[in-house]
């Protein structure tokens, strides 16, 4: 496989946080599966710390809005001179939580999102059979002193490439890697469930196909 090096010049080193700025429903730009990118073998290891790692969610439908979490089960990434050269971290898909419910109402929905409902297995991520997503590194880029982090999206068993903006800092042994609010369409990863770009005759009963998410991750030099 091709190596590919994310160069220094793209990120003025994690010591220094990139704090552009984007609009907050920036839409990530989304494109066929890319090279994996890989790290010289001097780049340190970073592992990611789950318990201060979290996936922010959003989503959205005529008649309200519904929040939740999602936890990062493991991660890892590569870094050089204070340069990420490579990384993925993996996404606890059974750990699925709405956080603007409670009770019946919250747990109902926790499961028609995971699929655990017999009949409603394939509505959303279908846990089950697909318990994990994944995001594997392809690059950083910058755009209007912007970083843009550049990754393949494996989720319910489709994989895609994303961009989307973050800012990287470093402090002593620890990495941290936060993204601006961003939106993915969920249905190019098959999860059609209530979108009437997939379905016709919805009416108001539909579900919006953007997704907002909001990624925070921290590491610690191995």
């Amino acid at each position: 496989m091709k190596r590919i090096f994310l160069n220094a010049f793209v990120i003025a080193g994690l010591g220094l946080a990139v704090t552009g700025c984007k609009d907050n429903n920036n839409e990530a730009e989304v494109a066929e599966e890319k090279e994996v990118a890989t790290a010289q073998e001097e780049a340190m290891l970073f592992n990611v710390n789950t318990s201060e790692s979290v996936i922010e969610w959003q989503g959205e439908k005529p008649t309200g809005t519904h929040t939740g979490v999602i936890k990062v089960a493991n991660g890892s990434f590569k870094a050089n001179d204070s340069v990420i050269e490579s990384g993925t971290f993996v996404i606890d898909m059974k750990s699925i939580e709405v956080t603007d419910l409670e009770g019946d109402q919250k747990s109902n929905l926790e499961a028609h999102l995971k699929g655990t409902v017999e009949g409603q297995e394939g509505d959303f991520f279908n846990v089950n059979e697909y318990p994990e997503a994944t995001f594997e590194v392809t690059g950083i880029t910058e755009e209007a002193g912007q970083a843009m982090l550049q990754g393949n999206l494996t989720l319910k068993g489709e994989t895609k490439n994303i961009a989307f903006p973050v800012s990287i800092s470093r402090e002593g042994e620890t990495i941290s890697i936060k993204s601006e609010e961003f939106t993915i369409d969920r249905t190019k990863w098959n999860v059609n469930y209530g979108s009437k770009s997939v379905f016709d005759g919805l009416g108001d009963k539909f579900i919006n196909d953007d997704v907002a998410l909001k990624i925070n991750l921290t590491a610690s030099k191995a």
